[in-house]
This record gives C-alpha cells, sequence and structure tokens, in this order.
C-alpha cells in the first residue's frame, strides 16, 4: 500500500485547466470569471449506505463526482472545480485504485472539472466531494420560486435506478436491456447540466431527484410555500415500477417549475437536448409541502412514503436488503 502521499501523487494529481493552484498545496487557488457567482455543494458517498460492497471501481469513481455534478444542474451553474476526500481499507489494490481514478476522471473530463485538493484517510470506504460551479449573478435556480399555477416538469425516466438496485439485490428480475439499463442509471447517473444552464430565466425553481420525486419536489414545495397535484406517469401496475417512479430517488434527473405559457419552449429544449422532458403536475395553493397524488388514470392515490431519508429509511445495501434507492 502506498503512503497518502505517494497514493495522492500517484493517483490524484494531474494538470488543471482553469485553476491558478490545485493539488499539491496547503489550499488551492481558483478566480471566479467576472459577473459569476460561485456555487458550492457537498456529497457523501458510504459503502452500505450509498453504494453496494461489489460495486464497479470504475463505475463508483464517476458516481462519487456525477452525484455531486447534479447539484450543479440543479443550479443551473456550470461545474467547475472540485475537492474529494476518501477514505479506503489499508490494503486495497493498485487495479482497484486505478479504476475508480479512472472513472472519477472520466466524469471531470465530461464536465470539465479541476480536482483542485482533498483528503485520504484509512477506513471503510467512504468518498466525500465538493464541488464548485459559476453562474451569472442572480441568474441560480433555487428551490423556493415555484408560483401558484406553474407546471411541475421532471426529465428522463425517473425510476430506473431504483429498478436496477433491486434487480441487483434480488427482488426483482429484469430482462435485458432493461437490465442493462436500469443499472446503468444506478451506477453512472448522467448529471443534466445543459439542461439546468438551458433553464436560466426558463423554469421558477428545480431540484435533483437524489431522494426521490416526490420526496425532492416537496423540498421545493416547501421553500416556495405552496401545495401541488401530481399524476403519476407511469401504469399503477406493477406497484414496484410506480413506487419507483414515485419514490426510488437516486436517478439525478431534475425536476422544476415553469408557467404553462412556456410549454412550447420546453418541447422545443426537449428536442434539442434529446432529452425526455415529462409535464407530471401543477403547482397549487395549500398547505407548504403538500401533495395531492392521481394514478395515471386520475383516481386519487395514496402512499405510505416519498422517499429515502438517511436516518429514517433503511441503509443496509447488503443483497438481502430491501432499501429506498
Amino acid at each position: 500500500m502506498p503512503s497518502e502521499f505517494e497514493l495522492i501523487a500517484r493517483y490524484f494529481t494531474r494538470g488543471t485547466t482553469h485553476t491558478t493552484l490545485g493539488v499539491g498545496d496547503d489550499g488551492a487557488l481558483i478566480t471566479p470569471a467576472p459577473g459569476q457567482e460561485l456555487v458550492i455543494s457537498t456529497d457523501m458517498l458510504v459503502e452500505g449506505t450509498h453504494f453496494l460492497p461489489d460495486t464497479d471501481a470504475e463505475d463508483l469513481g464517476w458516481k462519487t463526482l456525477a452525484v455531486n455534478v447534479s447539484d450543479m444542474a440543479a443550479m443551473g451553474a456550470r461545474p467547475r472545480w472540485a475537492t474529494l476526500a476518501i477514505a479506503v481499507p489499508p490494503t486495497p489494490t493498485f487495479e482497484w485504485l486505478d479504476d475508480f481514478a479512472r472513472g472519477f476522471f472520466a466524469c471531470a473530463d465530461e464536465f470539465g472539472i479541476d480536482l483542485i485538493g482533498g483528503d485520504t484517510t484509512r477506513g471503510p470506504r467512504a468518498f466525500c466531494v465538493t464541488i464548485l460551479g459559476e453562474v451569472a449573478a442572480g441568474q441560480a435556480l433555487r428551490r423556493s420560486g415555484a408560483g401558484i399555477g406553474d407546471d411541475i416538469w421532471v426529465s428522463g425516466q425517473p425510476g430506473r435506478a431504483a429498478l436496477g438496485l433491486a434487480h441487483l439485490q434480488g427482488r426483482m428480475v429484469l430482462a435485458e436491456p432493461r437490465r442493462a439499463e436500469c443499472v446503468a442509471a444506478l451506477q453512472r447517473p448522467q448529471p443534466r447540466v445543459a439542461l439546468g444552464l438551458a433553464l436560466q430565466g426558463l423554469a421558477t425553481a428545480a431540484i435533483d431527484v437524489s431522494d426521490g420525486l416526490l420526496a425532492d419536489l416537496g423540498h421545493i414545495l416547501e421553500a416556495s410555500r405552496v401545495a401541488a397535484s401530481v399524476q403519476v406517469a407511469v401504469p399503477s401496475a406493477p406497484t414496484l415500477e410506480r413506487d419507483a417512479w414515485l419514490s426510488g430517488g437516486d436517478d439525478y434527473e431534475l425536476v422544476f417549475t415553469a408557467p404553462p405559457a412556456r410549454r412550447n419552449v420546453i418541447d422545443a429544449l426537449a428536442g434539442r437536448l434529446q432529452l425526455a422532458l415529462t409535464r407530471v403536475g401543477t403547482i397549487a395553493a395549500g398547505s407548504a409541502g403538500a401533495i395531492a397524488l392521481h394514478d395515471a388514470e386520475g383516481h386519487p392515490l395514496a402512499i405510505q412514503r416519498r422517499g429515502y431519508d438517511h436516518f429514517i429509511s433503511p441503509v443496509d445495501m447488503s443483497p438481502d436488503a430491501s432499501p429506498d434507492a
């Protein structure tokens, strides 16, 4: 096993493209572009809570950064810099670290991100990224702007990651090509940065789907002090498919709101990005955070939970467990 500094030098030090001073000093130096505000977010992935022990190292490297990139997308920001803190067992193989770093930097290259620092230590596997992005002053998308009458939209196909996890845990069996599609959604999420940038001045509020569509929509509703009516965009049966769409999480799609007058613009944006953008509900007056839910046929629908909570939901990701994604 290399020393801490050898590990950093071998796997996590490389040139930067828009950083004054990166890895190798007591701190990094960055210079935001004129007229830009910094957006900063932190996410942690812990083995057994956020990923299965046998997750492919390259996929894990990608996802470690991608879940943070998704926060930039939700704010309408362009990701620029990241720090990485890792805890790994005392005897990780060189091959495992090579693969993890390859996946991490593949994501960094995809979205133009410089790794500018971090930390390493010995322990159970855990990975923490702090990411910084830029957005034009006053243009960041927030959770607090949804207005009564706004449409509610969601990108992509929520629920696929939860179905992929259910397949890997043996709670359901997915046939190809659906299996590969759902497992890829879980292991290699695709942050919607291009969508987030395009929603500046178009959406009134936005958030990424990390804990479940209903749970994360609820954060918009609470911040905006409004309620919502939502119609499930998948058939009511089988129940697991419906529950995954509503509350599965780990998709890193975007949920956003916009006035009805902007429907044609959003439809055109979907075509330009080649990304499904589906209208799933309406912002309404009512108790902050309340959601009136209906099935695909328009009948009232009750569910037991909206999504994942790190301190309430099950966290055991062993193959015999049944957690949310």
